[in-house]
Parts: structure tokens; sequence; C-alpha cells
């Protein structure tokens, strides 16, 4: 009897162990010097592009010997007025759409993962939903991510469009109206989080 009290305390112990391993939670941050964020948008005179000269977030996933099996949380934020153009008049009317003098950052918070595919190799693409707050307006959106896993670097990209008047950001102008700049923008982003 006390042979069997030691084999199935040695299993139950060999059974926690190898649990332990299984279904590993990772915890990561947005890695800035190897992040990129860039806003792309249209005018009635040239094409424009911002970028994102802060950003930060955290994640947790879930991996299984490697493999990436659940993402549990995911946020992601941008400060409104670190999205330069190079052009201080066009940043001053940027910041101005987006009201970042009440409303100071630009956030993405996951709120459920719909599909995880292996592409190949410690390469997915994520099907999420997420809400997006932009000027204070919050809205639930369908985002796509492709994540590639390099050691414990996780690299999430993608390209987002959205109609920026349904966050009541008013398209921009300059030279007294003569200049209108389009009411959607696209987000490319390749962001790192480690």
């Amino acid at each position: 009897m006390d042979t069997l009290k030691i084999h199935f305390k040695k299993w139950f112990l060999v059974l926690f162990l190898a649990t332990g391993f299984i279904g590993k939670a990772q915890e990561a941050k947005v890695v800035l010097a190897e992040s990129k964020l860039v806003v792309d948008g249209t005018s009635n005179l040239h094409d424009w592009t911002i970028e994102a000269k802060a950003m930060s977030g955290k994640a947790a996933v879930t991996l299984d010997a490697g493999d990436l099996k659940a993402i549990k949380s995911l946020d992601f934020s941008v400060e409104a007025e670190q999205l330069k153009s190079g052009k201080s008049g066009m940043d001053k009317n940027t910041f101005k759409a987006l009201k970042s003098k009440t409303h100071k950052t630009i956030t993405f918070k996951l709120v459920k993962v719909i599909k995880i595919t292996t592409v190949s190799n410690d390469n997915y693409t994520i099907e999420t939903q997420g809400d997006l707050t932009i000027a204070g307006v919050t809205k639930r959106i369908n985002q796509t991510f492709s994540v590639k896993l390099i050691g414990k670097k996780m690299v999430f990209s993608g390209k987002q469009k959205l109609d920026m008047t349904l966050y009541g950001v008013e398209p921009p102008t300059a030279l007294m109206g003569t200049i209108k700049t389009g009411k959607e923008v696209v987000v490319d982003f390749k962001v790192t989080y480690n």
C-alpha cells in the first residue's frame, strides 16, 4: 500500500510538472525601438503620411510547445500628439481634429479572438474584435493581425482602413479650406511585443 502511495505521489508530481510547461502564459510589452505605425491619407492636393513616435501596450498569450494557442489580452495605445508628419502646420491640424487636448491617446483593446490560423512555423493569422477609441469615441472593430514569433518576441502586423468621421473626427483642411483631406485613412503597423 505504501509503495502504491509513493508511485501515486511520483505520478502526480510528474503530471504537475508536465502541465506547468504546457499552455504556458507569456506576458509582453511593446518594444518602441522595434515598432512602427504609420497613418496614410489623401487630400485633393497630395497623399500624406504621419508616423507614431510614441506608443505602448501589453499582451498576454498562451504558448504550447512554442505554438501560439491563445491571446488572453492585448492592448495598444498611441499618444495623439506623437503622430508626426514632419510638417508643423499639418501636425497642428491633426491634433486639433483628434481633439488631443482632451483625448490624449488613441487606444485599441482586444475584446475577443475569433480565430487563430497557423500559416507556417511561427506565423499566424489572428481574427479579432476589439474596441478602438479615437478622439474619445469608442467603436468595436474587426481586426486581423499577422503574428510572427521570434524567440520570446511577438511581431503583430497589419493594415486597417478607418472612416475617421465615424469617430467624430472632421477631416482637417488647410489654406482656408482649399486643401481638404479625405475622410478615410489606412493604419499600417508592425509592432513588436517582448
